[in-house]
């Protein structure tokens, strides 16, 4: 039957093809721009390969593994995918010492910082660094709402402290924002170590102790408006004040694993009105972006696109890590960093997800619903995180 002399039907189809079309348009453009971050990662991961394997620039650990690798790296790696060749990156790597065999030629003389991880599997890996975490911060900053975190504000970070890098990450992040960072006190191998012995009465205590930091600070300096914390950490601290009343307007969270049902909890019940920023990151990553939260069609799993191409994150079959899973399936996150300071090729980590389509304002996978990895999840005791 023509549409013609019916009411609205000419309107409704010029309307549905426009529609189609602008669909048409959209996947273009993100298809280009996928073409696009893939060859600067191809080309971003040649310089990074020149570099480490370079007699002017590598590190000691990759010259020496050169001569045992069976092929020419800075010859044969001309792209992210011949990163298989070197198979996977073994965390044992990263125990112990001499840390400086991961120092780059290129940067020697630099004046140096040492980051151990949390140290949850075993010995802490550890992670020398020049300049990775002011850049891996600093991008991050950028992209944080100026209105939620303003500029010239000063931030609490209720967090790990010690030897790790995101206490001097956040204050970092505050200064480069213009502002000021107060800290507690706060060790998660003491937290760990309460978790696995069952002291669960020392651990309220302890966690108590570090909550009232925590206030003491809010309480003590109006100037607080920014606020990092881990998602255990913040529902101890809303439990106990009204983090908006307090001041704050931001909310920087990091963690493994946060649900939906918790992102849902953060911004109906523990911080209504508090801009939320999730992450995913650790010392060896740097830090993963949340795809932006809608509230007129609010999802809350939380999905994250890793820093291309300074890191990248793939979702692989935990038993074939040379094979991606298909978009919403789950698998294991492989890591890939990519920077002068530390190159580490397909790294298996401790995590599970599901892969995530691309999206305009990050063309290339993302990760969902970040949890431990099922087959390792009953032996870790993850404290504070």
């Amino acid at each position: 039957m023509s549409g013609r002399g019916v009411p609205g039907v000419s309107g409704r189809l010029v309307r549905a093809a426009a529609g189609a079309a602008g669909a048409v348009a959209a996947d273009a453009g993100l298809s280009a721009r996928a073409a696009a971050a893939r060859a600067a990662l191809d080309e971003h991961v040649r310089a990074i390969v020149d570099w480490h394997f370079s007699p002017e620039t590598g590190c000691p650990f990759w010259l020496e593994r050169a001569k045992s690798l069976g092929f020419d790296a800075r010859a044969k790696v001309r792209g992210y995918d011949d990163l298989r060749r070197f198979g996977l990156f073994r965390d044992e790597w990263l125990r112990g010492g001499p840390v400086r065999r991961w120092l780059p030629r290129g940067l020697e003389g630099r004046a140096l910082e040492v980051f151990e991880t949390g140290g949850t599997t075993g010995v802490p890996k550890y992670r020398l660094n020049a300049a990775d975490f002011q850049t891996d911060y600093e991008e991050f900053g950028d992209a944080l709402p100026a209105d939620a975190f303003p500029h010239g504000s000063d931030w609490l970070m209720l967090g790990p402290t010690g030897p790790r890098r995101l206490r001097l990450a956040i204050e970092h992040l505050a200064q480069y924002r213009g502002g000021i960072c107060f800290h507690v006190d706060l060790d998660p191998r003491w937290v760990t170590r309460l978790v696995a012995d069952g002291r669960f009465r020392e651990l309220d205590a302890y966690k108590e102790h570090v909550i009232a930091q925590g206030l003491t600070v809010l309480k003590a300096h109006d100037t607080v408006r920014c606020l990092f914390t881990t998602p255990k950490l913040l529902s101890a601290l809303a439990a106990r004040v009204d983090l908006a009343r307090a001041g704050v307007t931001g909310i920087f969270c990091g963690g493994t694993e946060m649900t939906a049902d918790f992102h849902r909890l953060v911004r109906e019940e523990l911080a209504p009105g508090v801009a939320f920023v999730p992450t995913y990151g650790n010392t060896l990553m740097g830090l993963a972006r949340p795809k932006p939260f809608d509230p007129q069609a609010p999802d809350y799993r939380i999905t994250y696109y890793a820093p291309q191409p300074r890191a990248v994150l793939e979702v692989v079959d935990p038993d074939d890590p040379d094979r991606a899973v298909g978009y919403g399936e789950t698998g294991r996150v492989m890591l890939t960093t990519l920077t002068r300071e530390l190159f580490l090729p397909r790294f298996l980590e401790r995590d599970e997800a599901e892969r995530v389509e691309p999206i305009p304002e990050h063309p290339w996978d993302g990760v969902r619903d970040v949890r431990p990895f099922s087959r390792i999840a009953e032996g870790l005791a993850v404290g504070v995180y």
